[in-house]
């Protein structure tokens, strides 16, 4: 149950990011809702794939640099996913090469500086919740 919560949850900051880039971009609350609907769905459902890949990439570096390494590089991988996403759905829908860089480049940072902190609170909430047993290895 909580973590479709947290999917849920994830969909509406994704979508309320780009609502507010998009409607700050263009003025348009048409424009600003086709982004709300495609952009963060889009986003949604390649970050799965992505964090597998990840996953199995830093599971296979042993040593401590390369883990250092391999961390920063799936944040710029995320990033680049991020921006490329913002930048297609932007540009379709205003056919504006301007506005799907100015989104490219806004979007992804917001996403990549406010999730970790909307995923920090679901871990909070997800401990909060465990039975005492579950925590303690019982």
């Amino acid at each position: 149950m909580i973590t479709a919560a947290k999917r849920v949850s994830q969909v509406l900051t994704h979508m309320s990011i780009a609502y507010v880039l998009a409607y700050t971009v263009t003025g348009s609350a048409v424009f600003s809702g086709l982004a709300v609907i495609a952009e963060p769905i889009i986003n949604v459902l390649l970050l799965p794939f992505h964090e597998a890949a990840w996953a199995k990439r830093r599971s296979m570096v042993r040593e401590a640099k390369a883990r250092i390494l391999a961390v920063a590089g799936e944040k710029i991988s995320q990033t680049c996913l991020h921006a490329g996403v913002a930048f297609a759905v932007m540009f379709v829908a205003t056919g504006s090469w301007a506005i799907g860089g100015v989104a490219a480049v806004l979007e992804p940072i917001c996403n990549v500086l406010i999730l970790p902190l909307h995923d920090r609170l679901w871990e909070h909430l997800e401990h909060a919740q465990a039975p005492a047993g579950r925590l303690h290895g019982a």
